[in-house]
């Protein structure tokens, strides 16, 4: 089909089993390209939730953050991080750090914040040499996956976020609030809606319940948005789980999700969800120059197990907030 609103941007491939891929020629100059085609490529992203563009040929950190610059409203500051990441710009980061051979989940970004990005803005500047891709999964289908009975208890609860906070494992204060200051981090805790609880040594423990389901602010579906799944202790590798349960104890864990009554998600919904998204899954592996565009409220997303070096760069864009979103569980700190 074609998207075009200039009659140079290429059709879309819709091929099955992979995200609509665009070829572009950029002639070497990609932010005049993105620039030209930006309300295109935000129309292809609006009706298919993702769009991987080939052919920019993107080679640096700085050509890449003037290109996500170019295709945002506003880039945001990442907050709440739940691993490390490289800061190459305001805004503009490198993927989190994560063992290369252990997956990362689908996920929709920073579902547990009171305000997040509705575009998650990709670029590859390194392509691994096996795996390694930025899968997707379209969310309604998932949500359409899913038993009538379990959706119903999420949309009546919402899901609670559980996180335990030192420095050894998982980001560190400074990474996820910016600062290692007390008043501060309580500041945040108090204004977000986050229960927090200041432990012997120093650590801190969190607990925030959000709304599983939520309204697409344009398109007003409904949409299966959270990270239940993916943060869950079930999703951890059993050998690091089992090590971690010894050294830090069940509550202890870096993060951890719960229903939002409190009660423990067992392996079996973990693995049901899991499940719900690989059989909507679509992916198409990285070339170097890459940029993929991700609609974060309709479309989740996953970084496959990889090796070989593998250097993706991560802008999360277009801030929105859970409040004009509908969510079904009301916001509390639990």
């Amino acid at each position: 089909m074609s998207s075009t609103s200039t009659a140079s941007l290429l059709d879309v491939d819709l091929r099955s089993g992979r995200p609509p891929v665009l070829r572009a020629e950029a002639a070497g100059d990609a932010a005049s390209w993105v620039t030209e085609h930006r309300g295109a490529l935000r129309a292809v992203v609006a009706e298919h939730g993702s769009v991987l563009v080939r052919g920019l040929a993107l080679a640096t950190p700085a050509e890449t953050g003037d290109v996500f610059r170019r295709l945002a409203t506003g880039l945001m500051t990442e907050r709440e991080a739940f691993a490390a990441r490289q800061i190459h710009a305001d805004g503009v980061y490198s993927s989190s750090t994560w063992p290369p051979n252990q997956p990362m989940c689908m996920h929709h970004e920073l579902t547990y914040l009171l305000e997040f990005p509705s575009l998650m803005l990709f670029a590859c500047l390194s392509a691994p040499t096996t795996g390694g891709a930025t899968a997707v999964a379209d969310g309604p289908a998932v949500l359409d996956a899913l038993p009538a009975d379990l959706i119903e208890r999420f949309a009546r609860e919402g899901w609670l976020l559980t996180r335990s906070y030192n420095d050894e494992i998982g980001a560190s204060l400074a990474e996820a609030f910016g600062t290692e200051d007390r008043a501060a981090i309580e500041r945040y805790c108090r204004a977000n809606a986050i229960e927090f609880e200041w432990q012997p040594g120093g650590g801190l423990r969190t607990r925030q319940r959000r709304s599983a389901l939520v309204r697409h602010p344009i398109t007003g579906s409904r949409c299966w948005f959270n990270q239940i799944a993916f943060l869950n202790e079930w999703t951890i590798a059993a050998e690091v789980r089992e090590y971690l349960v010894d050294v830090y104890g069940a509550e202890g864990l870096p993060f951890n999700t719960r229903f939002g009554d409190g009660d423990p998600i067992g392996a079996d919904v973990v693995q049901l969800l899991n499940e719900a998204y690989e059989a909507n899954t679509v992916r198409e592996p990285w070339q170097a120059g890459d940029l993929l565009l991700v609609d974060n409220i309709r479309t989740a997303h996953s970084r496959e197990a990889f090796e070989g070096p593998r250097e993706v760069l991560v802008a999360m864009a277009d801030g929105v907030r859970l409040a004009d979103c509908s969510p079904t569980a009301g916001v509390t700190a639990g």
